[in-house]
Parts: C-alpha cells; sequence; structure tokens
C-alpha cells in the first residue's frame, strides 16, 4: 500500500495514543556533517518505499556531540515493523532496532511548543518487574516535585524494552541549556539516587539528541 508521507517539522507526538511498539536504533558517526547524511539517507529510503499499515511514524535525531545518531519509530503492532525494515535498501535504514513499550508520561505542559532538547536517559534493568518498578518510583516522584525544580522540563516519557533489559526516560527540554542547569540541582540528585535504591537497576546514563528529520503516515 503506497500512501504519501507527511514531513514532521517538530519530531513526534510521544504520547498519541495509537503507539503500541517504539523501534529504536542508534549507532556512532564521525560528526555532524556525517550524521545528517546518515539520517537524510534514512528518511529519504522510507520516503520512497510503499507504507506498511500500521508504521506511524519515524524520527531521527542527531546528539548535540554530533557522535550519535538515534532512530525512533511509532508503530500499532508488533508485526509490521521488521517486514517493513526488510523492504527498505540495503544501507543504514535497515539497522536493526530495540522494541519498547511506552509505559508512563509526566507531562508538565500540555501546551508548550516543540522540545529544543530530546534527552535519553537510559538504565540496565533485570527483568520487567524491576521496569515497572523504577518507572514507577521515578514517575510519582515527578509528579509530585513542584514543576519551578525542574525548569524548561516539558515532558518525561518512559519506554520499558519488550524484553526486559532497558528503560529508557526520553525527556522533553526547551534546550540543552536548561536540562544542564538542572543537573546541577537537588531535584536531579534525588531522581538519581532513586534509580541507585532500586536493586536490579543500573543507571548508564545519558545523551542529549536534537530533531533532524521525520516522516508521519
Amino acid at each position: 500500500m503506497t500512501v504519501p508521507a507527511v514531513q514532521l517539522s517538530t519530531g513526534p507526538e510521544i504520547t498519541r495514543p495509537d503507539v503500541h511498539t517504539v523501534y529504536m536504533s542508534h549507532w556512532f558517526v564521525d560528526g555532524a556533517e556525517q550524521g545528517r547524511a546518515v539520517l537524510d539517507e534514512i528518511v529519504d529510503a522510507w520516503e520512497r518505499t510503499p507504507w506498511f499499515e500500521g508504521v506511524l511514524s519515524l524520527s531521527c535525531y542527531l546528539s548535540s556531540e554530533h557522535d550519535t545518531v538515534l532512530t525512533y519509530a511509532q508503530c500499532a503492532n508488533d508485526d509490521v515493523y521488521r517486514p517493513f525494515l526488510r523492504s527498505l535498501p540495503a544501507g543504514p535504514a535497515r539497522t536493526e532496532p530495540i522494541a519498547y513499550r511506552p509505559y508512563r508520561s509526566v507531562v508538565r505542559d500540555p501546551g508548550a511548543g516543540a522540545p529544543g532538547s530530546l534527552i535519553l536517559a537510559s538504565f540496565d534493568v533485570d527483568g520487567a518487574e524491576r521496569q515497572r518498578r523504577v518507572v514507577n518510583t521515578v514517575v510519582d516522584h515527578l509528579e509530585a516535585t513542584p514543576a519551578e525544580d525542574q525548569t524548561g522540563l516539558l515532558a518525561a516519557h518512559f519506554h520499558v524494552s519488550v524484553d526486559g533489559t532497558r528503560v529508557l526516560n526520553v525527556a522533553e527540554w526547551t534546550s540543552d541549556e536548561a536540562h544542564a542547569a538542572f543537573l546541577d540541582g537537588a531535584s536531579r540528585r534525588r531522581v538519581l539516587q532513586l534509580s541507585l535504591d532500586t536493586p536490579g537497576v543500573r543507571p548508564i546514563g545519558f545523551k542529549r539528541y536534537h530533531f533532524h528529520r521525520g516522516l508521519r503516515f
């Protein structure tokens, strides 16, 4: 089936209700020029390939250090994305992803504009029960924390990997600078301590990304 793809200008709607599975891939690149070229190649391949029903969107990001690229694909079910990948031209567009489920979100300002920075904070986790436990603990804390303690945070979207080994906080911020200021504050230290205090959960770290291009079907 072929339908026209719509170019995204501000990234995906992470909380859209029809998303069942998110597929993420990331890999290293040698600078901004190569990173943008790789992402353009991926989006162009998607745009030229007949659409599979159930594939909802693709968004591409370049890290603020210009050393890593990220793809974020939203799908309505588990059955469509890998067959779609196999239909793409050989190259970076066919990079094998990790499958995640959107689990819980904290949205500070539903009417806020497009985020200036996307922060991915990752955790190594021992199984599905620990995934849910650490996410529920951190989300409950964020919801109880005054917004002024997290100035610049627009939303935090927690994803759990289907295989039970990872948790990702995909956080939307107004800017890199706002996130950097948060890192120096007490609120960030409390959030980090909550994850450190949860058995079977090991924080890996974070990386900042900027939206490059995307498509919605």
